[in-house]
């Protein structure tokens, strides 16, 4: 077990209000790669979220992200679907609300809130009544409002929406 005591990647936001184009580069680029791995090996994590993003510590900053947290995890073997509708409000895929079948594309779903977060330092879909979020996330209803994302490049905002995109066979898996 190692031990993680930069803090969560929530709590440096916070401090930054938002990271830069790069940093959130980075960081979504190490994000992938270990749910990548992840799901190589037949597991859905399920909860990805600032707060179960952790920094190795403060000196290494965004270079240091590990991804914790796997109580919601379920191993997905080929052809398997999920069912248990689980996640965190805010970052759940629309399928994972919406009650159907869903697969390893829920996890994406959420890396891509994740990244939004980053880049503008405000979440896509706020509502001050849980059921009036989830309405917003199935609706898949977001924008880029423009002064937090006047200085976030067209290719980062391509990415944010071809990953936050409701039918799971339409998202960027990031393979």
């Amino acid at each position: 077990m190692e031990m993680m005591e930069g803090g969560e990647l929530f709590d440096f936001i916070v401090e930054r209000e938002q990271l830069t184009e790069q940093e959130a580069r980075d960081a979504t680029r190490l994000i992938v790669d270990a749910i990548r791995y992840c799901h190589e090996k037949g597991i859905c994590h399920r909860d990805i979220k600032p707060e179960n993003l952790l920094l190795q510590s403060k000196e290494m900053g965004i270079h240091s992200l590990k991804i914790a947290d796997f109580g919601l995890a379920r191993l997905l073997m080929q052809d398997t679907l999920a069912t248990t509708c689980c996640g965190t409000p805010g970052y759940v895929a629309p399928e994972v609300l919406c009650r159907k079948p869903y697969g390893m594309a829920c996890d994406y779903w959420s890396i891509g809130v994740v990244t939004f977060i980053m880049l503008s330092g405000t979440p896509p879909f706020y509502e001050d009544e849980t059921l009036a979020l989830y309405e917003s996330i199935k609706a898949c209803k977001y924008n880029f409002d423009e002064d937090l994302w006047k200085n976030v490049s067209p290719e980062a905002k391509d990415f944010v929406s071809k990953i936050l995109v409701a039918d799971p066979q339409q998202r960027m898996n990031c393979q």
